[in-house]
């Protein structure tokens, strides 16, 4: 049982760090896609929609490949001293920031192309600066969507199984996050445990789904 609790404190670390470092990535990145007409527009879109469809265990495959010694980010880490990603923490923090990217991206993408851009263009009148406009104008009238792609981004990283068991592994304190240990109380015929596990995190999903719903009526004028 106290094996559970350090997995729990665990994928609570992990779905923590990935949902921060994905509103900073993101947040700029939705806005660009929502301002910019380039060429490039529906290819960005296609790559970041693609760990959706992609399934879990090639995306954790091409990972375990790259950040892998002889890989391109591996050996990135390596020369700057930092070591192997593989069967890391910081190997799980890349994976998840990865294939939790559009359900990061997406909402807040949506909150910026659905917002009044006759305010932005009063600001622009009024002398703001494209920067100003982006702090001052979008950012408070996207905060619903911020706040849906923060709500997404922790759910859905915490109930991470393929790419987690590919570039992480199985290692206690370490990548054994609550879907691994799920599947290796089934493994072990240890039925009771795995449904307290998986019945918190049927619990959980269910609020982040309420707290959604939520967030969606309130935004409705």
């Amino acid at each position: 049982m106290s094996s559970d609790w350090t997995t729990l404190w665990l994928s609570l670390q992990l779905a923590f760090v990935t949902t921060i470092i994905l509103l900073i990535i993101s947040t700029p990145l939705a806005w660009w896609l929502s301002q910019t007409n380039s060429r490039a527009k529906p290819l960005v879109l296609s790559l970041i929609t693609l760990p959706i469809v992609l399934p879990p265990t090639v995306l954790g495959f091409y990972l375990l490949l790259m950040m892998s010694p002889t890989g391109l980010l591996g050996q990135v880490t390596q020369s700057l001293g930092l070591g192997s990603l593989v069967f890391s923490f910081w190997g799980l923090v890349v994976g998840s920031i990865i294939y939790s990217l559009p359900f990061a991206v997406q909402p807040i993408y949506n909150a910026f192309t659905s917002m009044d851009r006759g305010l932005l263009e009063l600001g622009a009148t009024m002398g703001a600066p494209p920067k100003q406009q982006f702090l001052s104008i979008a950012l408070p009238l996207a905060k619903t969507g911020l706040l849906s792609a923060a709500i997404l981004s922790f759910a859905h990283t915490l109930g991470e199984f393929g790419v987690i068991l590919m570039i992480g592994g199985n290692i206690p304190g370490e990548t054994r996050v609550l879907s691994i240990a799920i599947y290796d109380h089934v493994e072990s015929l240890n039925y009771d445990q795995a449904h307290v596990l998986s019945a918190g995190l049927v619990l959980f999903a269910l609020l982040v789904i309420w707290a959604l719903a939520q967030l969606q009526q309130r935004s409705r004028p």
